[in-house]
């Protein structure tokens, strides 16, 4: 039986510093991390003794290569809505706190914009006049460098691994017609076609299989840190999404997948092996095709369009709903508004991409360029194409593109600006939360899984918070309204 679903993303910002004096990236980064954090009350340094990202899903811990480093010296905090900020690899990275919906994590994912918009105007205030530090919401440079948007989903232990790559491999490589956040220019080494992309992340794609993150990129991460029971509960790390600006696409990106997860998990998938024959290949050529023409081969011999490929999965996902609910996404009745809202986006695809330029970025910055090439007469390496390309992924309201197109929205602001504050309710991220709004002086660190307290005498005291699900509202808010101090509150837990 599928387990309830909890999801995540991580999100690392592309910066620059503007100004006359040149900036180190690691420190304009660092800048803004602290400028927000120290107007912030209840911010609390992150506790690093559980990181063990070297852990691979096969079956052993790498020491060396190309494990990602801890970067204890960088930026570093957690905030009272139970999110991470900090700097990682040069750049700020925000990562939402635990959520038990899709519709939720939109909510927190787009909290993390206003907290980054709110980090620019706090660290303007401490830079010189004329400087600032800006910050987009894209995955490249454009000079062949390339951060990440990662999302995690809590997966059933049970499932051994290469059952979970091989299932998921096909729709990680094939969702980009929906999630992707388009892009002028390839960045595939061996590739220099100005052309224009449906994923910004789709190039940089080297494996199909493995541990890394920053080089050599694969499909299908085996980083195997569950940050939650281990004996029972796996993290897939995903590594393969753009940055989303479309709330569409961000809930499709990841309602999609989670719901996918329950047919892993469940072993409803069919007879037909949806595997493809060349993953690498494939991802890149799907993103080299605006037309969703393109078709790419299954270990079966036959080929499929990227369309094809995601028709085939939704055919499994509903007959799923059908026969066995989907309760464990969230809510059966979102599950089945995921269902839905991937029925619409598939088949406006298949009639004529340009009806969903108000829902998926690919398409509503492809319109945009081509309309602006049409009437400036220029080609799409021309810099001004390059110049609005990266301008509809900046946060500061007033320049942003994205902004002005109006892309359908499914949260209101007001959610938004709440889940800068406030937790989610319905994940451990409340008791998490709710102990830094109360209790921040008396906390020493905290992480995914625990919380340390210091409560002036020695040892420091751990409160492990190890299932994902527990430490709701439900469950410990009435604790909290007993409790005044944070001795009472670990001699209420101890209890």
């Amino acid at each position: 039986m599928a387990i309830a679903k909890v999801y995540g993303i991580e999100t690392e910002y592309g910066i620059q510093a503007v100004g006359p004096r040149e900036q180190n990236p690691t420190g304009a980064a660092s800048v803004l991390v602290n400028a927000y954090a120290s107007e912030r009350a209840g911010a609390v340094s992150w506790d690093f003794d559980d990181e063990t990202p070297g852990a691979d899903a096969r079956g052993y811990v790498r020491e060396t290569g190309g494990a990602p480093e801890v970067e204890r010296h960088l930026a570093n905090t957690v905030l009272t809505n139970g999110a991470r900020f900090y700097v990682d690899h040069a750049h700020p990275e925000y990562s939402t706190p635990e959520c038990s919906s899709p519709r939720q994590l939109l909510v927190h994912d787009r909290a993390g914009e206003l907290v980054l918009q709110r980090a620019m105007t706090a660290a303007r205030q401490l830079l010189p006049a004329g400087e600032e530090i800006v910050v987009y919401k894209n995955n490249s440079d454009g000079k062949g460098n390339s951060y990440g948007c990662h999302e995690n989903y809590l997966v059933d232990r049970t499932v051994p691994f290469p059952v979970l790559a091989r299932r998921i491999c096909a729709h990680l490589v094939t969702r980009q017609i929906y999630t992707g956040a388009g892009k002028v220019g390839c960045e595939e080494e061996g590739r220099t076609s100005a052309a224009f992309e449906v994923s910004q992340r789709a190039d940089f794609f080297e494996e199909e299989i493995g541990l890394e993150t920053t080089l050599k990129r694969p499909i299908v991460n085996t980083r195997d840190e569950p940050h939650s029971d281990a004996t029972r509960y796996r993290r897939l790390h995903v590594i393969t999404g753009d940055a989303n600006l479309s709330e569409v696409a961000t809930f499709l990106k990841v309602g999609v997948t989670g719901l996918l997860l329950l047919l892993v998990e469940d072993d409803a998938f069919g007879e037909r092996e949806l595997v493809l024959a060349q993953p690498v290949r494939a991802i890149h050529d799907i993103a080299h095709d605006p037309t969703l023409r393109t078709t790419v081969e299954l270990v079966d011999g036959s080929r499929l369009t990227a369309l094809d490929l995601q028709w085939e999965l939704y055919g499994l996902a509903a007959k799923y709903a059908d026969e066995r609910g989907l309760e464990a996404v969230g809510s059966d009745a979102e599950g089945r508004l995921v269902l839905e809202r991937w029925e619409r986006v598939l088949a406006g695809l298949e009639a004529d991409p340009s009806t969903l330029s108000d829902q998926l970025d690919w398409v509503a910055k492809y319109e945009l360029i081509d309309a602006y090439c049409a009437r400036h007469g220029c080609d799409l390496d021309d810099a001004r194409v390059g110049a609005l390309d990266l301008q509809y992924h900046d946060l500061r309201p007033q320049r942003s593109v994205y902004q002005r197109l109006g892309l359908e929205r499914l949260v209101s602001d007001e959610e938004v600006a709440a889940a800068v504050h406030d937790a989610p309710t319905t994940t451990r991220a409340y008791f998490r939360g709710e102990c830094l709004k109360r209790f921040a002086p008396s906390i020493v660190a905290a992480n995914w899984d625990s919380i340390v307290f210091d409560l002036g005498g020695d040892p420091l005291r751990r409160v492990p918070m190890m299932e994902p699900l527990r430490g709701t509202a439900e469950v410990v808010g009435t604790l909290f309204e007993h409790c005044s101090s944070p001795d009472e509150l670990l001699r209420r837990l101890g209890g």
